[in-house]
């Protein structure tokens, strides 16, 4: 028997708030800049139409300032950053994205919309958002 089994998509438990910052700023600046401290990440704006995201992580900071002994006030953030970012489809089954996440190592991902960054996405939204919801009521 084949289960009619509702399909979750990343759209559905993205988190549509996230901080956008500027990759020459410091990560003392961007640091002071968050609003969404839930995130754990903030994404780093294209500078122009053909240069690429990037996403800095509170562990990248950890790693690479706080670990080495290094300035927040003198370290900018395209110094610590990743860049290009593997972006994810809004359209995605959840249970894709999981595994997408889980091939390359990461706990977080940008979703992508026609070219622009619309939402985040981390394993915390796909297990809390979309198990837990999804499948109660599913």
């Amino acid at each position: 028997m084949i289960s009619e089994r509702k399909i979750v998509r990343v759209r559905d438990v993205m988190k549509t708030q996230f901080d956008m910052i500027d990759g020459k700023m410091t990560v003392m600046d961007a640091l002071q800049t968050m609003k969404h401290v839930e995130t754990k990440s903030l994404l780093v704006d294209k500078r122009h139409d053909d240069d690429e995201y990037g996403i800095l992580l509170l562990s990248d900071i950890a790693k690479n300032v706080l670990a080495k002994d290094r300035s927040p006030a003198r370290t900018n953030v395209y110094e610590i950053m990743s860049k290009p970012i593997l972006p994810v489809d809004p359209q995605m089954d959840i249970r894709y994205c999981a595994r997408f996440l889980e091939r390359f190592g990461l706990s977080r991902a940008p979703v992508v919309e026609n070219g622009k960054v619309i939402g985040i996405v981390s394993f915390t939204d796909l297990v809390l958002r979309g198990l837990v919801e999804f499948d109660v009521n599913g």
